[in-house]
């Protein structure tokens, strides 16, 4: 057990505590393990983008929807299965951090959770 947390990454709460193996955020919800940014290995500002089965995204990799998901506005939404071609990683808003185009909707922002690399 961690004798004194280190303060949230992201908002830089100071009220972090442990979980199992990671130190959590009430304020922000962000969950880390301190451990991985202990070591650092010399690229300590560079975040990782996972998909949904663990693969690491990167700019301008092709992915596929895995999930069918529902857009605001549209009769049909994204049918799961769908390829998006040159993605962009942002940092979005709740979570979307994808930013890309996809032919029949346009630009959206879509989640690294409902995608794979492909």
């Amino acid at each position: 057990m961690i004798e004194n947390p280190p303060p949230c990454p992201k908002c830089s709460c100071e009220y972090t505590y442990e979980m199992n193996a990671l130190v959590v955020c009430p304020e922000c919800a962000h969950e880390w393990d301190p451990a991985e940014s202990d070591t650092g290995s010399g690229s300590a500002g560079e975040r990782v983008v996972k998909d949904a089965v663990g693969n690491v995204l990167q700019d301008g990799d092709s992915v596929v929807v895995v999930k069918a998901l529902k857009v605001k506005g549209s009769p049909s939404g994204i049918k799961a299965g769908t390829k998006v071609r040159g993605i962009r990683l942002v940092d979005g808003v709740d979570g979307h951090d994808i930013d890309c185009k996809i032919d029949g909707f346009g630009a959206m922002q879509l989640k690294s959770s409902v995608v794979k690399k492909g």
